[in-house]
């Protein structure tokens, strides 16, 4: 609902479809782990600017134990059987192109990779453990392209300590595995990661991953790509205490992005669960989301006050714990650091400051310029908005139930939903956009504030403005909502369907339960209201009522009851022949319907029943309005005692 138009009239009275697949052939910290919905810094990059595939490389989990490199850890030391490899202090480095199977118990030590630019390495993972309680367990420090490959049935592990000793030119390594290079995580086997000192996996780089069970505990992010992270496959347990998946390029054409083809997640993040600085597009997978202390963590109270304190999110791990010091699986490590000129540093001399600044958010998913749900189910439990994008955001199938703390599902620019289910649970407002065009999909939802709502510039769902509230891609005036196909729901305590510029229905189901206060209406728009199609039923309060305008080619009555209906109390609508064209049961008190359906004829006469109260109206115009009180929206139908209608 926002103050602007109509709305301030109410003041005076209370005091895509997606867009084409295309067959492309592209991820590690960002400058600012957050950057809020108010940035407009992201490039402008699009679904149609990112590269999705995977190379045959990538998907190749084969290797030659024959002509490999072995290297058994047994505690302090290492036992190499093979060239390209030597250990040294604690550290084995890797300096020559090939494949090297890694074994054994590190308790105290670094695997190091360093090898030409345009040289590839191929690390297997059979049954390996190191812990480097100064630095990255696993430090790629130069090459082309680095595949750890999890072995089928190996149980593998790496961590890191709490603070870190490194070499001066060393001085930005922040992530238990740390690459400089392409990282391509593949295989069948297992791999935990715990991150003590700030992020689990970085990559500089790409950040790919087409299989493996990844369990990552992160003081920071889980994941992180800084051009892009890619998932073709996986079982994922992640919980970290800033996002849990994410990718920060910025500067780059074509990057910064997150591309999920599949996969099982369970996300716990302490900010954002999938965070792309451009685009972020999923085809599928099982998603279960809570991110920022989930929706308990509400930007506003019952009443619709701001939440003191919301919005400090990020900074430790969720619920306060914090990753353990030691080796995965138990034990401690001996005092040992890799040698070299060295100085310490602790995580919090390296913690980005956007984590203490209203920068920070904590999103289900997130995305800076396109977000695209082609299919997957989702359980998103977010203190932020579940879905958001700065840009465009598309859902065209997937079964998404979320429950949000603010937003459900927000854009600053257009909003397309052509197809899936959505349960929205909770929220603040439900579905918002500056354009929102519905073609497809079941929904239903529940709202503190409005169901739909299309607006623009800043988002002024309260006086004085709110917690979360997000700012819009153009004006308010060109705002609109398009409903041409569907299933909706809605539940809303303010306006159900609310736009600053147009509301359009050629088609769909739609079913309001509206407000019970005065102050909003089942229907708000500042444009024209036109209806040409599909089914509507739109409950609520008498006072802000409104119905259809002139301009449909459908027809609509929007008739107020002289007194309110009980919740639960059945409205339906029948033609001269007593047969019922429509009828609902809403779960809340009304007093006002606006209903619309393709069999409603422009002259005939109609009645409309609510419990023990009868309209008779006829259809003098395709928008009628019967009976007092309400903004109006069509030409009046006879009020009690006037010829056209009459009330029993």
């Amino acid at each position: 609902m926002d103050l602007t138009g109509r709305k301030r009239q109410k003041l005076a009275l209370l005091l895509a479809a997606t867009l084409a697949l295309w067959s492309l052939a592209g991820c590690g910290k960002k400058a600012v782990e957050e950057t809020g919905e108010e940035e407009s810094g992201a490039p402008a990059v699009s679904a149609a600017d990112i590269d999705i595939t995977f190379t045959a490389r990538d998907l190749d989990v084969g290797y030659d134990e024959g002509t490999a490199t072995k290297v058994a850890f047994d505690g302090s030391g290492a036992t190499v059987t093979g060239s390209g490899a030597a250990l040294d202090s604690g550290v084995l480095t890797i300096s020559a192109e090939g494949t090297y199977l890694l074994s054994g118990r590190g308790d105290e030590g670094q695997i190091r990779v360093s090898v030409g630019k345009e040289e590839k390495v191929q690390l297997v993972l059979q049954g390996v453990m190191v812990h480097c309680s100064t630095g990255p367990a696993l430090y790629i420090a130069q090459g082309d392209k680095v595949f750890i490959t999890l072995a089928e049935g190996s149980e593998n592990a790496l961590s890191d300590g709490e603070s870190y000793s490194l070499d001066e030119a060393d001085g930005n390594l922040d992530g238990a595995v740390f690459s400089r290079a392409d990282l391509t995580v593949n295989g069948t086997g297992a791999l935990t990661v715990d991150g003590n000192y700030k992020h689990g996996i970085v990559s500089k780089d790409d950040l790919v991953i087409t299989g493996g069970e990844l369990t990552v505990t992160a003081v920071g992010q889980a994941l992180s790509g800084k051009d892009c992270v890619k998932i073709g496959d996986g079982t994922f347990v992640l919980t970290s205490g800033t996002d849990a998946i994410q990718s920060s390029n910025a500067e780059d054409a074509g990057r910064g992005f997150v591309y999920i083809a599949g996969g099982d997640f369970t996300l716990r993040a302490g900010n954002d669960g999938v965070q792309a600085e451009t685009v972020l597009w999923i085809d599928g997978g099982t998603f279960e989301v809570v991110s920022g202390g989930g929706s308990a963590n509400a930007s506003t109270d019952a009443a619709g006050e701001a939440q003191p304190g919301w919005g400090q999110w990020g900074g430790d791990m969720p619920g306060g714990e914090r990753p353990g010091g030691g080796m995965p699986g138990g034990g401690s490590a001996p005092d040992a650091t890799p040698t070299g000129a060295q100085t310490v540093q602790t995580a919090a001399q390296q913690t980005d400051t956007a984590g203490t600044q209203s920068g920070d958010s904590a999103k289900g998913l997130k995305a800076g310029s396109e977000l695209i749900v082609n299919g997957g189910t989702f359980d998103i439990d977010s203190s932020d908005d579940s879905l958001h994008c700065n840009g465009d955001l598309t859902v065209t199938d997937g079964t998404l139930r979320l429950s949000s703390g603010d937003d459900g599902i927000h854009a600053d620019g257009s909003l397309q939903i052509g197809g899936g289910t959505i349960e929205i649970a909770k929220c603040y407002e439900g579905i918002e956009g500056l354009h929102i065009d519905i073609s497809g999909g079941e929904i239903s939802l529940v709202a503190s504030d409005d169901g739909l709502n299309a607006t623009g510039g800043n988002d002024g769902s309260s006086l004085g403005g709110r917690p979360g509230q997000n700012s819009f891609a153009g004006d308010g005036d060109a705002a609109t909502i398009s409903i041409s196909g569907g299933v909706l729901r809605i539940d809303a305590a303010g306006d159900g369907i609310d736009s600053n510029g147009d509301l359009l229905v050629s088609g769909g189901t739609v079913y309001v339960d509206g407000p019970t206060s005065g102050g909003d209406g089942a229907l708000d728009y500042d444009g024209s209201g036109e209806v040409s199609g599909g089914t509507v039923v739109a409950v609520g309060s008498v006072g802000m009522a409104m119905g259809f305008t002139s301009g449909s080619t459908q027809g609509s009555i929007l008739c107020n009851f002289p007194s309110s209906v009980a919740a639960g109390t059945e409205f339906a609508l029948k033609d001269s022949a007593g047969n019922t064209l429509v009828s609902y049961t809403p779960q809340k008190a009304y007093q006002s319907v606006a209903v619309s359906c393709p069999a409603m004829k422009q002259g005939e006469s109609y009645t409309l029943c609510a419990g023990n109260q009868t309209a008779e109206v006829t259809l003098s115009e395709l928008a009628t309005t019967y009976g007092q009180g309400g903004m109006g929206g069509g030409q009046m139908g006879g009020m009690p005692g006037q010829q056209g209608g009459r009330m029993r």
